[in-house]
């Protein structure tokens, strides 16, 4: 499985840098306003930081710092595209401080849980494979370069059209995703904390009514690729939150600059259907397929957009897989199947 997903990883980074890479570079840059060595500026700033904590982790096994790498990388492209520009424009500032209080938040609690937690699972295989460690920090580091293109090209942009009805939409797609991100979070480490549900999976608070609430957030936002039941709902509170992040920037898009979109849809691929989901439900279906309440449970319950269990078992399959994203992949280790 390991070496699956990192081929599936590669091809996936492979595809998108090579589409944002020739578009842009093909496109005729007096016909766009924004700065290209702001795309190149990021992308090695994000290289270099990511590489030095490789190295870190390559060299003393210590692999408790991979996801505040992630976080704290976003919040550095942020703050440098802002400053080295010198205009700072009102929506620009608005979407900087968007990023960096969702960076900090997300980098605090991941770094805190680790640090309780203790090690990484992720990493249990790739801990003495240094090919296998750097497939991993090579995504990682395309990943935060790609999801951060809508802020990069915000912040390098000479237009500054007035607060259109884009940006109120994205506000507030990032305000519900942030929310209902920190909601999950917080509910499931109290919930893993709680000594008498040791072993159990998590189906409080937003979690009896998303498998993954956390995700469909971010999602929003621009995603963390955690590889465990408990980031199920991080995973579309992930995606919801990015795209909020994209909508608010598409008042300043003009021409090629519309290829930013492959961000919140790199992270949307990424977590449906690569290194979110599959995982966190091949992961629970192993460990908890055979008791029967789990059986129910998943059954009954949406794996990304919250919904009341009693609404979501009623709906017809073709449903749930054509709108609500129920795909087949997501039980194939289900051991009695999907009901």
């Amino acid at each position: 499985m390991g070496r699956v997903l990192d081929s599936h990883f590669l091809a996936l980074t492979a595809i998108v840098t090579v589409i944002i890479s020739a578009s842009v570079s093909l496109y005729p840059y007096h016909r766009v306003s924004f700065q290209p060595p702001f795309l190149l500026l990021t992308a090695l700033l994000t290289v270099g930081y990511q590489f030095l904590f490789f190295v870190v982790t390559a060299l003393l096994k210590f692999d408790k710092i991979t996801d505040f790498a992630g976080s704290t990388n976003f919040i550095i492209i942020a703050i440098l595209t802002l400053v080295l520009k010198g205009e700072w424009f009102f929506r620009q500032v608005v979407l900087t401080l968007l990023v960096i209080i969702w960076g900090l938040r997300l980098g605090a609690f991941l770094l805190m849980r680790i640090l309780q937690w203790g090690e990484d699972r992720r990493f249990d295989e790739r801990r003495n494979n240094i090919a296998r460690l750097a497939v991993f920090w090579i995504f990682q580091a395309v990943w935060v370069w790609t999801v951060s293109l809508p802020l990069t090209i915000v912040n390098a942009s000479d237009r500054n059209p007035s607060v259109q009805p884009q940006d109120v939409i994205g506000w507030i797609m990032w305000s519900v995703g942030i929310t209902i991100e920190t909601t999950a979070d917080q509910q499931k480490l109290l919930f893993k904390n709680f000594p008498a549900n040791r072993g159990k999976w998590c189906n409080i608070g937003l979690w009896k009514y998303s498998r993954h609430p956390n995700y469909f957030g971010e999602v929003i936002f621009i995603s963390e690729f955690r590889f465990n039941l408990s980031m199920h709902c991080l995973l579309y509170l992930q995606i919801f939150l990015w795209w909020g992040i994209f909508v608010a920037s598409t008042p300043v898009l003009e021409g090629a600059e519309w290829l930013v979109i492959l961000g919140p849809v790199f992270l949307t691929l990424l977590l449906l259907f690569v290194s979110g989901l599959p995982l966190l439900e091949e992961s629970a279906d192993k460990r908890f397929g055979s008791i029967a309440e789990y059986q129910l449970y998943k059954t009954t319950t949406s794996p990304l957009i919250p919904l009341p269990p009693v609404i979501y078992g009623r709906l017809p399959k073709w449903f749930k897989t054509a709108v609500l994203f129920e795909f087949p992949l997501y039980s194939k280790n289900f051991p009695y199947g999907e009901r």
